[in-house]
């Protein structure tokens, strides 16, 4: 199977970008695995490893510091769209995030930016209520107790 191009769409700022340099680890019908490093240089991080939760809208990234070791799990509501004549995929950044720390503390960012973009017409109703739908849907399971679940592709070896 041919690799997928990807896609990264953002509304804020409003921007497509191909993930061209994104290393494509794992694919199957529910979930994508990439690895990467940061497109300009960060504090923090400088490398990760994401999951595309496909079916389930999310993208959770595991951010690494330069010496490997866990910066933070960072996740993404994302709404996924497949060409399938292009093997391309799009995923729309659905603005709400959800950062999970090492000592497991969770912050909930950008739901601000939900609502500027529905003053200013940048996303619809519909997209507004998938990031919300999507981000409770992932703190049930972060406050359940199953996140080490989700992040667990993020800690295998792929080759």
């Amino acid at each position: 199977m041919d690799t997928p191009q990807l896609i990264r769409k953002r509304f804020v700022p409003p921007e497509e970008v191909e993930l061209k340099d994104d290393i494509l680890l794992y694919q199957d019908e529910e979930k994508i695995i990439t690895k990467w490093k940061v497109f300009r240089p960060k504090k923090n991080f400088s490398n990760g490893v994401s999951c595309y939760f496909l079916k389930k809208g999310w993208k959770i990234s595991k951010f690494l510091q330069d010496d490997g070791t866990l910066y933070c799990y960072y996740c993404d509501m994302i709404e996924t769209e497949y060409q399938a004549e292009e093997n391309r995929y799009i995923f729309s950044d659905l603005l709400a995030d959800v950062v999970v720390m090492p000592d497991q503390s969770v912050r909930v960012l950008d739901l601000d930016e939900i609502a500027e973009c529905l003053e200013d017409g940048s996303i619809t109703a519909k997209e507004a209520q998938m990031a919300l739908k999507r981000l409770d849907t992932l703190l049930q399971e972060i406050y359940e107790g199953r996140f080490s679940l989700l992040t667990a592709e993020l800690e295998r070896e792929y080759e």
